[in-house]
């Protein structure tokens, strides 16, 4: 298998919505977005597959030199291998790479946030950083574009923390900050043991309403000159406000089962974009 078959296959195998606003890109950018995404999902899956934390922390270290020996002309993973040959035409910097490895790395060394500033810290590693990476590949033209980015990759990220609230209870996990915990009285035993309640309801009700703030607020920052150029991301935006709102119909069922959009219909949403130019 080539390196560009192993990424694609990556890709694919995740499932992930990301996948669907990849699909309308010309080819070259294609090509370099899902090399991207493929490293973004190897690292992740180093956190989220591997059950030793001293294990998974040596393999973090070793993605960290292997990307310091790519930039250095020396790639040796395929992903690598095929991530290296598009660094330069699309401005993407090993700095932001190790970024996404540090966002991972909060992972391993908790798993609590205090507060939402703290929470933001780890969304702009872990998602901010990818959509800074993504929209100068999508075609990025104006600076002010970053700022869209960046807050659009909050809301995805939270969006996918309101999703993923009972997978991550299993892994002893919480990413609702403590605070806000104690605001509504949930109490962290609750979430891991997966109790739903009406004070639960209400914390993600607040949950929900601060991502639909971010997607906003996101749109409100696209420069117009790029808003042809980011369909991808806005394809994104589209799909994953869509998940929240199905969230949110489902009154914050996400303790006990996993609420997700089909295949077709993360398709259409995406092609409604593409074609019409809507979310």
């Amino acid at each position: 298998m080539n390196p560009e078959q192993y990424v694609q296959d990556k890709a694919a195998a995740s499932g992930s919505s990301f996948y669907y606003a990849f699909l309308f890109l010309p080819k070259p950018r294609r090509a370099a977005i899902t090399a991207f995404y493929a490293f973004c999902r190897e690292v992740d899956d180093v956190v989220d597959e591997v059950t030793d934390p001293g294990v998974a922390a040596t393999k973090l270290a070793w993605w960290r030199t292997e990307v310091a020996q790519s930039f250095a002309g020396t790639p040796r993973h395929p992903v690598m291998q095929a991530l290296m040959p598009h660094t330069a035409a699309y401005g993407i910097e090993a700095r932001q790479l190790h970024e996404v490895i540090d966002g991972c790395q909060m992972d391993l060394d908790q798993t609590r946030y205090l507060d939402f500033p703290g929470l933001a810290r780890y969304c702009h590693l872990v998602a901010g950083v990818v959509g800074e990476v993504a929209a100068r590949i999508f075609g990025q033209t104006d600076p002010k574009t970053t700022a869209y980015a960046h807050k659009l990759g909050l809301a995805l990220q939270l969006t996918n923390i309101l999703r993923d609230v009972g997978e991550d209870a299993l892994r002893g996990r919480i990413y609702l900050p403590v605070n806000e915990l104690q605001k509504f009285d949930v109490k962290a035993h609750e979430i891991l043991n997966r109790v739903h309640s009406e004070r639960f309801v209400t914390l993600m009700k607040f949950q929900a309403a601060r991502a639909h703030v971010a997607y906003d607020e996101a749109l409100a920052l696209l420069p117009l000159a790029d808003r042809r150029t980011q369909k991808p991301g806005l394809m994104m935006a589209s799909i994953y406000r869509t998940l929240l709102r199905e969230i949110e119909r489902d009154n914050f069922q996400v303790l006990n089962q996993r609420v997700s959009l089909t295949p077709v219909r993360k398709f259409w949403l995406a092609w409604k974009v593409q074609a019409l130019g809507r979310i």
